[in-house]
Parts: structure tokens; C-alpha cells; sequence
């Protein structure tokens, strides 16, 4: 819906401005963050309203209009001061004090029914003192790129940051990566924090440990508050934060999610997916597979995300030791392999069909399904839709029987890999009952969809919305990804 410019004098009415909005970040003080205007805009055409994050903030979205989106995200009407926040990071290895909210800021911050604090951070709303010569613009094609990584690692598993609404702003932009002019659009993401592992390297950076001490001390209350009364609780957060990072990693492997830009800014302290630019995820199993072509030494490859996030995370401890012991630290960080290869078994197994599997059997059977997918160059998610669609209690009668057929099963005579899966896979199915085969076919299906946001999905969608203004693929998509068809 396209709203014309004249502003809503009902913005007492607008369910988005009369939200309880707590300025817990702003009560830091000014240390953190610049406070900024938005920009102005010719359009204001909402092209995505997430209905499914409202009821969390205690709204009906029948009761919410398309209007108080735009009067509240793209006219900016009524809410005040924005705040753009400070931070640095190593930027591929290399750190960078040159950052901070370039082309967004913090809108503001909301308490859940769940009693959980929220952030709605925009991008795409304008310059900032951190914009660095840039317009601080976000390309529409950027928006519907983030909308749909979001949705679609949220029904994936993955503890991921959401889209709350996305709006066309009808600027028309330049860009090196994509046919210019291209359209524009501010978007607004909502998620647990937005302070970034680069928040705190910023303060070390200019010698502050007390602001580091009254940051963290700040984490701790609005995001870790079950460790807010414990003696050591600086010990204990580090170690927790190393515990959430390994298994969103892990997540994100499971999924075939290739974040692609792992700088230490684009590290949440919560623990948090967010962020997502040139992500992609693995059309088949390559350990190499880099989502971002300026990439060129693959330093943040689908296989090194485990290593990058574990060494940020060592890297954060730089500022930390001004507060938390090194060796508490060290212990902390010490953890980072066994939650990850932990989480990441359980959810492999459960994409194999098992809730649960003892763990000789498991470590082989996922050893030899990986070797299986790296050398067969099948589709990764292809390989696993198989599973779910061709399932059959039959698959316990004989080796022969498991994935067939399907276009996953070699055809050539070098299938002595697979021909090893299957006879260990039917094995693990004998050691189950049959009644229990109902429930193998579930698992299957609930962590197997079929739709897959491989690279020329996105951009058939963006194609429809480029050349023909049909949003209508788009919707169709998100629609099938809620329903993990």
C-alpha cells in the first residue's frame, strides 16, 4: 500500500507508537552512541509487514494498518531521539576503527509478552556520523534478500534476528554489485541487541574499561539476567556467550547457511544471527563454498564459520580481561568444540530422521553421509528432502531398499560409499522398533523442507519484482517457508 505524503495526525492511534519503549541503551549515556535524524523520503510503499513477530509485542494484527508501518518506519512520525551506535571490528582480519551505525540506528527498544527486551533497528534510514562518504541506503534488492534469510533460517532452527517490516522508499541508488539505478528501501529488523562484539573492542580501543565494565555490567542485567546475582557472574556470561555462538554456528552449518561477512561487527553479544548482505546457502556439501565475491582467500568459507566465530570470540576477550579473569576466559572459550560438535550431531541425526542415536553409531553415520554428499556433489538439501520424501518402514527390510529409488542414488559403479550408508542406515533402523518408524518419517519431514533459498530462487523472485513489479513470487515464498513446505 502507498501512503500519500501527507502525515497521520492519529499517530496517538498508531499501535507501534504507543508501545512502552524503554531506553535502556539510551540510559547509557552518550559514550555509546550519536543521536541522529532520519532521512526523507519520496515513497513510502510497504512491501513487507511481518504479522507473525506482532503478537509477541502484544498487538493483533488485525487491529494494526499498513499505515502505522509506514507513519512509523518511514515517515519517522513521533518517536524520538534515534541513536546510531559506536563500534569497531576486525574487518577480514584487519581492525577497523572507522565503523559504527552507518546506514541505521537504534529506533528503539521494546519489552516482549515474554518479558524479554526487543530491539527494532532500521536499515536503510540514512547518514550517520559512521556512514563514511556513503548514502547510508539500503537497496530494495538488499531488503527482500534480508526479509527472506531471516524467515527462513527462523523455520529452520537457526536464533536469528526477523524483519519486522520492509518499505520501498522510491530513492534510486548506485551500486557496484548490482544493474544501477536500483531501488530502494529502509527496513526494520527486530532482534534481542544489537550490540556487537565491536561495541566492546571500540572502548579497549580507546582505553575505557570503565565503559567496558558498565556495558557488560548492562548485558548482563537486560540479556543475561539469570546471572545478574551470581559471584562470578562475568565468568559465567563469557561462558555462556561461548556456548550460544558455538551452537548457532552449528546451526547455521547444519542448515547449509554461509553467512559470508564473520567480522567481529557482525558478532551479536547475545549470541544472535543477524546482518545478512551476500549470504548463500551450499547448493552441495563444498567446504569452500564462499557466499561473498570479494572473498578472494576464503576466509570466511562455509567451513571455516566453526574457527572464524571461535577465534572472534578470543578476540573479544581482549577487552574483556579489563573485567573477567584470563583464566576464566580460557576455560570459557575451552568449551567452544564440544557445544558445537554437540549441537551440530543432534540436529544432523535429526535431519537423518533421529531424535536421538548413541554416539558410535552417530559419529559414523554422519561421518560417512558427509563424505558421501562432498564426494557425490549431489544437492546437499536435495539429498535430504530425499530422505523425507522416499522414507519408507520398508528401508528395514534390506539395504537395497534405502533411497530408492531417487535421483540422490549414484549411478555409476563408484557408489561403495553409499552403498556403506545404506547398510548402516538400515542397521540403525532395526535397532528401532516398528511402531517407531511413524516417527523417523515425522523427523524427516519437520527439519527436511523442500523449499530451499539456493541462489536462483532469489533470483527469480527478484526478477518478478525487477522487471514486472510482481511481489506476488515473494509473498508465495515466505508463505511456503512458514509452512516449511
Amino acid at each position: 500500500m502507498t501512503l500519500a505524503e501527507t502525515p497521520n495526525t492519529q499517530n496517538s492511534l498508531n499501535p507501534f507508537l504507543t508501545l512502552n519503549y524503554e531506553p535502556a541503551l539510551a540510559s547509557l549515556g552518550d559514550d555509546y552512541y550519536d543521536e541522529v535524524a532520519a532521512a526523507e523520503f519520496p515513497q513510502h510503499t510497504l512491501r513487507w509487514r511481518n504479522d507473525a513477530l506482532l503478537p509477541k509485542l502484544g498487538l493483533n494484527p488485525q487491529n494494526v494498518q499498513d499505515e502505522d508501518f509506514i507513519i512509523a518506519f518511514s515517515l519517522f512520525q513521533g518517536r524520538k531521539p534515534f541513536l546510531a551506535l559506536r563500534y569497531h571490528g576486525y574487518q577480514f582480519g584487519e581492525y577497523n576503527p572507522q565503523l559504527g551505525d552507518g546506514r541505521g540506528f537504534l529506533y528503539g527498544q521494546v519489552r516482549g509478552i515474554d518479558g524479554e527486551l526487543y530491539d527494532f533497528g532500521t536499515k536503510g534510514s540514512g547518514r550517520t556520523p559512521y556512514s563514511r562518504g556513503g548514502d547510508g541506503m539500503l537497496t530494495l534488492k538488499g531488503g527482500v534478500r534480508e526479509v527472506l534469510a531471516a524467515e527462513a533460517l527462523h523455520q529452520l532452527g537457526v536464533r536469528t534476528s526477523r524483519c519486522l517490516t520492509m518499505i520501498e522508499t522510491g530513492l534510486s541508488l548506485w551500486r557496484g554489485d548490482e544493474p544501477s539505478p536500483t531501488r530502494s528501501s529502509v527496513m526494520v529488523r527486530m532482534s534481542s541487541s544489537h550490540i556487537r562484539f565491536g561495541t566492546f573492542e571500540r572502548l579497549y580501543y580507546l582505553q575505557r574499561p570503565d565503559l567496558i565494565q558498565k556495558l557488560l555490567d548492562h548485558v548482563i542485567e537486560h540479556y543475561y539476567s539469570h546471572l545478574a546475582n551470581e559471584r562470578d557472574k562475568y565468568a559465567l556470561f563469557y561462558a555462556e556467550l561461548v556456548k550460544r555462538v558455538a551452537e548457532l554456528v552449528a546451526q547455521w552449518m547444519a542448515a547449509g547457511f554461509c553467512h559470508a561477512v564473520l567480522n567481529t561487527d557482525n558478532m551479536a553479544i547475545t549470541g544472535e544471527s543477524f546482518d545478512y548482505g551476500p549470504y548463500a546457502f551450499i547448493p552441495t556439501y563444498d567446504p569452500y563454498f564462499t557466499a561473498a565475491y570479494f572473498d578472494y582467500y576464503k576466509r570466511y568459507c562455509y567451513s571455516h564459520q566453526p574457527g572464524i566465530c571461535q577465534l572472534n570470540l578470543e578476540l573479544l576477550q581482549q577487552p574483556l580481561r579489563s573485567v573477567i579473569d584470563k583464566a576464566d576466559l580460557e576455560a570459557g572459550l575451552a568449551k567452544f568444540g564440544d557445544y558445537y560438535v554437540a549441537e551440530y550431531r543432534s540436529l544432523m541425526l535429526k535431519k537423518l530422521g533421529f531424535e536421538q542415536l548413541l554416539a558410535p553409531e552417530a559419529d559414523e553415520l554422519l561421518g560417512l553421509t558427509i563424505q558421501f554428499l562432498q564426494d557425490s556433489q549431489v544437492g546437499y538439501h536435495q539429498f535430504f528432502y530425499e530422505m523425507a520424501r522416499t522414507f519408507s518402514s520398508k528401508w528395514r527390510d534390506e539395504p537395497g531398499l534405502v533411497l530408492n529409488p531417487s535421483d540422490v542414488v549414484p549411478t555409476s559403479d563408484k557408489s561403495a560409499i553409499f552403498d556403506n550408508w545404506c547398510i548402516l542406515y538400515h542397521k540403525i533402523l532395526n535397532n528401532f522398533n516398528p511402531d517407531q518408524m511413524d516417527s523417523i518419517a515425522q523427523t524427516l519431514t519437520y527439519y527436511n523442507p523442500k523449499t530451499v533459498l539456493l541462489r536462483p530462487v532469489i533470483e527469480s523472485i527478484w526478477e518478478e519484482i525487477a522487471q514486472e513489479d510482481n511481489w506476488q513470487p515473494f509473498y508465495q515464498l515466505l508463505q511456503t517457508i512458514a509452512s516449511r513446505g
